[in-house]
């Protein structure tokens, strides 16, 4: 079976390192490179999250250092949903920067992809400055990638403002710029990872899977969402979930436009499912026991895989 080349862009937080996992284990996935951005917590923290990670794993993905910060706006945190390192409930043990390659993102990902012998595929779940930088600065670039996956948006109400999803509010700007790449976009909007939460009884079989199942639960047992709802709830992981395994979602066409102008309403997704023209692929709904099965299942196969 062909693998589908992958590229990371991601802001580890506790769902990213889910998807992280799950991604470097498929069967289905070469994952090429990860980039680790702003996003949940900083820079800072993100990349040692993502190179403890791999030491965890014991995985040798080459790392390269994302965007520090927004293209227009300031920065904004969700340390309070995540803990102050982005990853509450798990001290990994830290590891060194061997994986990490110098270089600017952008250019990077384009060397990646122009030298691939298929096209890559993206997943970006945190916000899409690397990758909007990356259509900007090479635009050439798109005729070499298959398709970009993202979580993020929200077809009703948001997480970090009545109308605006964590991931596009905090890099508006460049949500838009990747929904108007010409690519194919496939979204696990707010609602999907909503309906997709874990009961008790498969955290506890998530427990049962290795060193990988404890850290994922108790990563998961220390997520406080700012609305109170005690469920957890799996974001980020929902991408990969599409990518892999899209029989198990809705997906409905729609055109995409992020909102950058409004005074109370920045950073909002507007999904037109009644328009001609269409940018991207949403998923309005998730069989949540076949999703529950694989992602289950999927941090059985990464405990196996780990050496």
């Amino acid at each position: 079976m062909s693998k589908k080349p992958l590229i990371i862009s991601t802001d580890p937080g506790i769902d990213d390192i889910a998807a992280m996992t799950i991604s470097l284990f498929a069967a289905e996935l070469d994952v090429k490179m990860i980039v680790p951005t702003w996003g949940n917590v900083s820079l800072a923290h993100t990349l040692q999250n993502t190179l403890d990670l791999e030491n965890f794993l014991h995985t040798k993905v080459p790392v390269v250092k994302g965007a520090n910060q927004p293209l227009v706006r300031p920065a904004i945190s969700a340390a309070s949903v995540h803990g102050e390192t982005g990853i509450a409930g798990f001290e990994f043990e830290k590891a060194n920067d061997d994986l990490l390659e110098p270089g600017l993102a952008a250019t990077k990902m384009y060397e990646a992809i122009k030298n691939s012998p298929e096209k890559v595929t993206l997943l970006g779940v945190g916000p899409l400055t690397d990758f909007a930088l990356l259509f900007k600065q090479y635009p050439d670039v798109v005729e070499n990638i298959a398709e970009v996956y993202i979580m993020g948006g929200n077809i009703g109400h948001g997480n970090h403002s009545p109308f605006a999803e964590y991931n596009i509010a905090g890099d508006p700007e460049a949500a838009q710029i990747v929904f108007h790449s010409g690519l194919p976009v496939y979204v696990a909007p707010l609602e999907i990872g909503d309906k997709a939460h874990l009961t008790q009884d498969q955290m506890d079989k998530i427990k049962e899977c290795g060193e990988v199942g404890k850290m994922l639960y108790s990563m998961f047992s220390n997520i406080h969402e700012p609305d109170g709802d005690t469920r957890i709830k799996i974001y980020d992981p929902t991408a990969v979930g599409i990518m892999l395994h899209p029989e198990f979602f809705t997906l409905k066409p729609a055109n995409v436009e992020i909102e950058l102008a409004g005074r109370y309403t920045y950073g909002a997704s507007v999904m037109d499912f009644l328009s001609k023209k269409h940018n991207a692929q949403i998923a309005t709904d998730v069989d949540t026991e076949k999703f529950a099965a694989w992602f289950i299942d999927s941090i059985k196969t990464a405990n196996n895989g780990r050496k």
